[in-house]
């Protein structure tokens, strides 16, 4: 099935995605540097990219930055006052990132933090709110980023968590994977949050069987 869907993926983004020598030699700078291939795939990019174009989002809070591929594909959708911070626990990722922070030419609208998120989100006070949340860390401590997530949002604010299936893994309460349980702490309390209207789906694709799930903050 893994090659099926990978070719189904590669279908649709030659299809749909426009070439883009830019979002190339970011991963081959993450691969050259030895990142773990995790990013997200190209037609998810996108798809976070139009989320940013339809929320009409001018500032973006990520939570997870590793070479900066996803944070590019959401700030090139973001107006030239807009915003993204986005937060990187370890050093080495983070420098990979600046570099290809600075090929995309987006120095201006990326605001990189370095260090564990829960040092360094009680420190965006002033900039919050934001008007987007992508939630793409370690899977432990995804209930405490919601918990950030909903200090630092407004009426409207989407608020994304990927990573959220986990190949089928979050069905089993008795799974002791601590990413497994992060995530469905997470879930869970998405759902039992009275602010929020939230969904999640399954993907399928490059990068195996996962999903996203997508919360609204109510107005």
């Amino acid at each position: 099935m893994q090659q099926q869907w990978s070719a189904v993926d590669e279908y649709l983004v030659n299809a749909l995605i426009p070439d883009d020598s830019i979002f190339e030699k970011i991963l081959a700078n993450n691969s050259a540097a030895g990142l773990p291939a995790i990013d997200v795939a190209p037609n998810q990019g996108q798809f976070l990219q139009l989320l940013v174009q339809i929320a009409q989002a001018k500032r973006i809070l990520e939570i997870g930055t590793l070479g900066g591929y996803s944070s590019v594909w959401m700030a090139r959708a973001l107006p030239t006052d807009g915003k993204l911070v986005t937060l990187e626990a370890d050093p080495y990722h983070a420098d990979v990132a600046k570099k290809n922070i600075k090929l995309a030419g987006l120095e201006a609208i990326i605001e990189l933090h370095v260090g564990p998120a829960v040092e360094t989100l009680p420190l965006l006070a002033g900039i919050a709110p934001f008007d987007m949340v992508f939630i793409d860390a370690d899977k432990p401590s995804n209930p405490i980023y919601l918990e950030w997530a909903l200090k630092y949002s407004r009426p409207g604010t989407l608020i994304i968590g990927d990573n959220v299936v986990r190949n089928g893994r979050v069905t089993d309460p008795a799974n002791n994977d601590p990413g497994v349980q992060g995530t469905r702490a997470f879930i869970e309390m998405t759902g039992n949050n009275p602010r929020l209207t939230a969904t999640a789906l399954q993907t399928v694709g490059s990068k195996g069987w996962d999903g996203f799930s997508i919360a609204r903050v109510k107005d």
